[in-house]
């Protein structure tokens, strides 16, 4: 680390959450040998462009959910800027709740001015998912990265009379072998009326006879977060001397297992739950032990796209397709700073690795890739980068079928942009999508916005500059951008988007077409070669959409241009509806960032 600065209220840069060092660390982490979290995950941990270097500007406060002044954001901004550094990675955002207008989000503007100097922007995505249209950090200039699982899950063994598998990180200490009574919430009730049988079901310490799970393992019905189930149990533990617990509760078995420290408590899903009880229920008694936590190493199917990583289609903007890119956020180990006792265990000295999640662990990982390329690249450009990453994106898991989510169903771009993040592709893309100012300035004038508004986000527009008269949404779809969305697409009508693609590898070469795309929508490229030479760097193409017949849902399609060394592949969604509005809500000086919970704005690269 080679600088690091704060603002207003603070006092000191320090990382007083963890979240910074965590981010940065996967950014930009030299190698360290033998680091795990207590032993899980032992392994050598390293960020994605180690030998880059890193400055930190602090624009949050410590709360559980952060208050980042905008005044502040933006004097980082500027401070980065004249930093003269390459890349900047942003895991913070809005709430997708409180979409902030362009013109008065801190991030988006200062952004912008990055953008201007030749810096990329990279920013996580948000955790609002799975529900759509929460994707935030959206504008066109930024790289939008949502969150996926990686090939490494954490299993617990529930032991009764045979082996039952739960999740969770914990360190229980206790015997391996099944000793200890087994007994369901309900069972051990003091009430018969309904309202104690639900209270009963869920292990709540009032609602249950201590005498009859003195010295038990528990079946509860969960209900609260992470902490609160750990209070739950010291208080049955304190109180009736219940020696673990066994949580129902399939949101967090299937992706994110929380960590519950030393207590021997597990997670299970819905249909282990009636396993157990079929287990109580059939032995006069019943008995279980909870093991620690073990890792399960080439875990398949992976990635899965974080069940809390925000999703498209971008609010109001629907011929903007986001996020971008998707990268590993799901239980990520990285650094932990020893004076945060956040992650310690009771009894334990505090560890220097901690495993996280959320769609700022993703960021950094493309942070790191990005000033990865631009160390290979250093004349290339913001847009360049951002379509090198997006084009030779990974689209299939390592059974070698598509990325899914956590329900099973295929990913679409709404959740993985592009798909998820190849570390090699990206120095090689063969051909770039180049996005400029003016494309981005166009943007702005094609979702409503006048110059004297537009002004507040770049201030070196001319002061002549006015936008031009055909203005419309449908025309955002002509960004030069490595994705496209259409809208209000009808039966037969015909809809044509342009792209130029330039040539960063071999001078002669050529590339045919391939298409992707589903039954009632047709899409026809033209032309359907592009020929490279030493003297024709760029080329232009245009793709032709029209559908046979009335859809309900979004239909997606992929181009590629491909030849024996590479294949440059774009994401298409053609939209059903056809509500294209584009309404900021939130005017203020500063947003609580719910997405991300963290403390240091953003962590630097330099080349």
């Amino acid at each position: 680390m080679i600088g690091a600065r704060y603002y207003d209220k603070f006092t000191t840069p320090r990382d007083g959450s963890g979240h910074g060092t965590h981010v940065a660390s996967t950014a930009a982490g030299r190698p360290v040998f033998d680091a795990s979290y207590y032993n899980l995950t032992r392994g050598t941990a390293r960020g994605g462009a180690p030998g880059s270097r890193i400055a930190v500007y602090r624009v949050c406060t410590n709360d559980k959910f952060p208050k980042c002044d905008g005044s502040a954001i933006l004097k980082a901004f500027d401070d980065a800027i004249a930093d003269g550094v390459d890349v900047l990675s942003l895991s913070l955002g809005p709430s997708s709740i409180f979409m902030p207008d362009f013109s008065n989000d801190p991030i988006a503007i200062g952004a912008f001015h990055a953008v201007e100097k030749g810096i990329i922007v990279v920013c996580a995505a948000g955790n609002n998912g799975p529900s759509s249209s929460t994707v935030v950090n959206v504008a066109p200039w930024i790289l939008t990265v949502a969150a996926t699982t990686i090939d490494r899950d954490f299993v617990a063994d529930v032991v009764l009379g045979g082996n039952q598998k739960g999740r969770g990180i914990n360190f229980s200490n206790l015997n391996k072998s099944p000793i200890y009574p087994l007994i369901d919430g309900e069972s051990a009730k003091l009430d018969s009326n309904q309202q104690a049988k639900k209270s009963a079901r869920n292990c709540n310490p009032e609602s249950l006879d201590g005498d009859k799970v003195k010295g038990s393992i528990l079946l509860c019905v969960n209900n609260v977060g992470t902490e609160q189930s750990i209070d739950k149990f010291e208080a049955l533990k304190n109180d009736y001397g219940v020696n673990g617990m066994i949580l129902v509760d399939s949101i967090t078995v299937g992706q994110k297992p929380p960590t519950y420290g030393v207590h021997p408590i597990v997670s299970i899903t819905e249909d282990d739950r009636v396993a157990v009880i079929s287990y109580i229920k059939s032995n006069s008694n019943p008995v279980a032990t909870i093991l620690p936590t073990m890792v399960i190493p080439n875990y398949k199917p992976a990635p899965v796209v974080g069940y809390f990583s925000s999703r498209g289609p971008t609010l109001g903007i629907q011929n903007l397709l986001k996020p971008d890119i998707a990268a590993p956020g799901v239980m990520i180990l990285a650094a932990w700073p020893t004076i945060i006792t956040d992650q310690t265990l009771m009894g334990r000295e505090p560890p220097m690795f901690a495993l996280l999640s959320g769609t700022s662990m993703a960021c950094p990982h493309v942070s790191g890739l990005a000033a990865r390329v631009k160390s290979q690249h250093p004349t290339w450009s913001p847009s360049i980068i951002r379509s090198a990453i997006m084009t030779t994106a990974i689209r299939t898991n390592n059974l070698e079928s598509p990325i899914t989510t956590i329900t099973g169903s295929r990913a679409t771009p709404y959740d993985i942009g592009a798909g998820s993040i190849s570390t090699s592709g990206p120095i090689q893309p063969g051909l770039v999508y180049e996005t400029g100012i003016l494309d981005y300035i166009l943007f702005l004038c094609n979702i409503g916005y006048d110059p004297s508004k537009i002004k507040l986000i770049a201030p070196n527009v001319p002061m002549n500059f006015s936008c031009p008269p055909n203005k419309s949404f449908d025309s955002i779809s002509n960004m030069n951008y490595p994705s496209i969305a259409i809208s209000n697409l009808t039966i037969n009508e015909v809809k044509t988007v342009t792209r130029i693609v330039t040539n960063v590898e071999d001078d002669d070469s050529t590339y045919d077409v391939i298409i992707e795309a589903p039954t009632g929508v047709d899409v026809q490229v033209i032309p359907e070669k592009l020929h490279f030479t030493k003297d024709v760097h760029k080329l232009q193409f245009q793709v032709v959409f029209k559908v046979s017949a009335k859809f309900r849902e979004d239909l997606f399609v992929s181009i590629a241009w491909s030849n024996e060394k590479h294949n440059v592949r774009s994401p298409f969604v053609v939209i059903a509806r056809s509500d294209a509005t584009y309404s900021g809500n939130m005017s203020v000086s500063f947003i609580f960032v719910f997405c991300c919970q963290m403390l240091i704005a953003w962590s630097l690269y330099l080349a």
